[in-house]
């Protein structure tokens, strides 16, 4: 599976672009600001369906402009496929498979797996668990269409729950009962999703560390520890317990919506005790870790999305990197960085099926 054209309309800084791009290794080399993240993004959408950096699709609007396109001709199974984005101002967003627009949205996401390697991604290390559940659920809703349905399921009823409450304590209430018949509810729901979660990790940590040791200094030692309170006893039980508590915050204080992940480095966390190469190290491993599930589980080679990764990396992790992404375990590959000296000397290495060019002036043009 490649991406083998890009078309974007009103994305972002662009107002009209076209690349093509190879099966292999291409870098996107260009100034901060000139655009080479925003035509990661752009690829990141068409297999997500939303954008990396921004929630909110205002935010994706050229200045001025009222619409984008995004339109990507990928080839998969030797045949090719058609996938466009078209979002208007005041209106909903479609997503369409060879000019046919989907239904729900959602039916769309796990078909062109990618993965993602941002800057931004050292908030996973240094912001809250929600950040971190986020990305477990995002990871396995692109496997898993019921795991995806059951933490959509599971917000929802956690909202009602909360509304209720709300409710109990504007009036100086506490209604066990009622209670209950939203914890019936959400007792299975949470479960299940705490099993996945579990399931995930017993299998993704393994992969992790095999990753960071190929990456990192031979004296590290990385873990990844799975936080839960229904580790500690049954959901139905721990919700009974906290119901006082609960009524007196407004807010339900149990539950996998308050599930975390202790990221570690020699048995200390990362992000206190882990320098920034560490750290970067860390969250490399981790995101070509998740290359390599969904590679296993899907059976296809996600496109790998590597954005101004060199930066606080020292010269031997760089190498180490770049010699694993063009191994031909992994497929395509889109690299950004602000140094062109440095592009052209790690290219000049690469195999023949690389492509390197410039982004200057929104244009992209052979480096």
């Amino acid at each position: 599976m490649h991406l083998a054209k890009l078309h974007l309309v009103n994305y972002k800084n662009y107002k009209d672009l076209e690349l093509e791009l190879v099966p292999g290794i291409n870098g996107l080399v260009g100034p901060n600001g000139a655009g080479k993240t925003n035509i990661l993004d752009s690829v990141y959408y068409l297999s997500m369906c939303k954008s990396y950096l921004n929630v909110n699709d205002r935010q994706n609007l050229r200045f001025d402009e009222n619409y984008f396109f995004i339109t990507g001709q990928w080839v998969l199974e030797n045949s090719n496929h058609q996938v466009q984005v078209a979002y208007k101002a005041g209106a909903k967003k479609q997503i369409k498979w060879n000019k046919k627009a989907y239904d729900k949205i959602t039916s769309h996401i796990g078909k062109l797996p990618v993965v993602f390697i941002s800057p931004y991604d050292g908030d996973l290390i240094a912001e809250g668990s929600e950040l971190r559940r986020k990305w477990m659920d995002g990871l396995l809703s692109q496997l898993d269409k019921n795991y995806l349905e059951e933490i959509q399921r599971y917000a929802r009823l956690l909202d009602q729950r909360h509304a209720l409450l709300r409710n109990m304590h504007d009036h100086r209430i506490f209604d066990t009962e009622a209670l209950e018949v939203w914890d019936e509810q959400i007792v299975p729901c949470g479960n299940y999703i705490y099993q996945k979660r579990k399931e995930f990790l017993s299998e993704f940590i393994p992969i992790f560390k095999r990753f960071y040791a190929q990456i990192g200094q031979s004296f590290e030692e990385v873990e990844i520890n799975y936080r839960s309170q229904l580790s500690e006893g049954q959901f139905s039980d721990l919700l009974k317990n906290s119901g006082k508590k609960d009524a007196i915050t407004q807010y339900t204080n149990v539950g996998v919506h308050k599930d975390d992940l202790l990221f570690q480095i020699n048995s200390h966390p990362v992000k206190k005790f882990g320098s920034q190469g560490q750290q970067k190290s860390f969250i490399i491993a981790l995101r070509l870790s998740q290359f390599d599930w969904l590679k296993q589980h899907k059976g296809q080679k996600p496109v790998l999305l590597l954005d101004d990764i060199f930066d606080k990396l020292d010269n031997q992790r760089v190498e180490r990197l770049i010699d694993l992404v063009s191994a031909d375990y992994f497929g395509q590959v889109l690299i950004t960085d602000t140094d062109p000296k440095r592009m052209k000397s790690l290219f000049r290495k690469l195999p023949v099926n690389s492509n390197l060019l410039q982004i200057k002036d929104l244009e992209a043009i052979p480096l």
